[in-house]
């Protein structure tokens, strides 16, 4: 019964250790290299222009949903005009045709990072 307490947390405190540790490993790192005498440039090296987060994310949305969408409307005229299971063809359509989405999101913010 008290484990229910328990539970967040532990995931809130992961999430912290997580964090913490991830920016307290890469603020000494910094510090080492700069007492190294490192050019400060190194920070930003190899940041290339990419296509903003927010565009990548609506992009990748958007075609999940038209996917999913399609996938039901696939999915309702195989369940009528077919003798299929309905059990099994919703499922397997709506998730084909999510994963179809998201193929074609992933090859389009390729060539977005690619502008």
């Amino acid at each position: 019964m008290g484990s229910e307490l328990i539970i967040i947390p532990v995931i809130f405190s992961a999430i912290f250790g997580v964090f913490y540790l991830y920016f307290s490993t890469r603020n000494k790192e910094r510090l080492a290299l700069i007492e190294k005498g490192a050019d400060a440039s190194i920070f930003v090296k190899g940041k290339t222009q990419t296509a903003p987060i927010w565009k990548v994310l609506i992009l990748n949305l958007a075609l999940l949903l038209m996917g999913i969408g399609i996938g039901v409307f696939i999915a309702s005229l195989l369940d009528s005009y077919t003798t299929l299971d309905e059990d099994a063809v919703y499922p397997a359509t709506i998730f084909f045709m999510a994963g179809v989405g998201l193929f074609v999101g992933f090859n389009m913010t390729k060539n977005l990072d690619k502008e």
